[in-house]
């Protein structure tokens, strides 16, 4: 990674962090400061913040444009905070917080997860291991489960005349069906991870996870958190029933149902919010291949002959 110090920026991007670095207290007014991006992340600007004196290794999340629509940032500073107390995730800053600006402790000796490392069970069975920590966290100050995410980026693509992707009505007359079921059979809201992009996931020298990015985290159903995770990995069949096992320790039909379902709605979830984004993000980032590819997921799911099934079954 290539660093910069304070007085380098050839961009507008660098002009915001280094406004960060002279404004945080915590890096002293950008003397001795040198900073990079750290790649991955699409939502926000991300970078690292180094000490040249070796005294501090900082991770510096700028809000990207827009995210305000749909992060609340004193909510994802708590979850934070709460995950860093119980050592599921880095040290928190709250310098500039009031600003929505995140600040953790950089995890060197930590690399973030890849879609092929989640190929070996131990790695499957680490992370399982780490969505049973969130789970068990204190209660987060915000509830907000896959429906009113669904229905907060519908609402949003609605006010910035976003592109309506096709079979709209066909996919939400699915998503409606899938919302009536889960009601009628009750939500089992607990803190919710809610963002699994494998980067996320950081992997220790031991083997264990952390998890880092809590911004979308909330109180939520389990079952979303593990369905839009076996989406994200692309796990097969024989792999979700061994975490389902793996978590609960059985895996009856039930939340077998449960799971596929919420991985479903996930992708409508994200199908809505990869629209907005297209609408007001300035990272440059195809977010409509991002969404369609979400929305065949979807579809595989949805147009299997077992969907009505599933949905019985909750």
């Amino acid at each position: 990674m290539m660093m910069k110090p304070i007085g380098a920026a050839a961009h507008p991007l660098e002009e915001t962090i280094e406004q960060v670095i002279r404004d945080a207290p915590l890096f002293r007014g950008g003397r001795g400061m040198v900073y990079g991006p750290v790649s991955g992340g699409i939502s926000n600007e991300n970078w690292r913040v180094q000490a040249t004196d070796g005294t501090g290794d900082w991770f510096v999340k700028v809000p990207g444009q827009g995210t305000e629509m749909f992060i609340d940032r004193r909510a994802a500073l708590d979850a934070s905070q709460k995950a860093a107390a119980a050592g599921l995730g880095p040290r928190v800053h709250d310098d500039l917080a009031h600003r929505g600006v995140e600040i953790n402790d950089f995890l060197p000796a930590h690399r973030p997860s890849t879609h092929s490392d989640f190929a070996s069970l131990d790695k499957r069975v680490a992370a399982i291991a780490a969505y049973r920590r969130m789970h068990g966290l204190p209660a987060l100050g915000l509830t907000k489960t896959v429906f009113d995410m669904i229905d907060e980026h519908a609402a949003q693509c609605a006010t910035l005349d976003a592109p309506r992707f096709r079979h709209h009505d066909w996919v939400m007359l699915n998503e409606t069906m899938a919302r009536e079921a889960l009601m009628a059979a009750g939500m089992d809201l607990v803190p919710c991870f809610n963002d699994p992009m494998p980067g996320n996931f950081m992997i220790g020298p031991d083997g264990s996870i952390m998890l880092i990015d809590y911004e979308y985290s909330s109180m939520n159903d389990r079952c979303y958190d593990l369905g839009i995770w076996f989406g994200e990995m692309f796990f097969t069949p024989a792999q979700e029933m061994e975490l389902i096992e793996e978590y609960f320790g059985s895996a009856p039909r039930d939340l077998v149902a449960r799971v596929t379902v919420h991985k479903a709605l996930a992708d409508v979830k994200w199908a809505l919010w990869s629209m907005v984004q297209l609408r007001v993000s300035r990272l440059d980032f195809d977010f409509h291949k991002y969404g369609m590819w979400k929305l065949m997921r979807f579809r595989q799911i949805t147009g299997d002959p077992d969907w009505p099934a599933q949905l019985k079954a909750l």
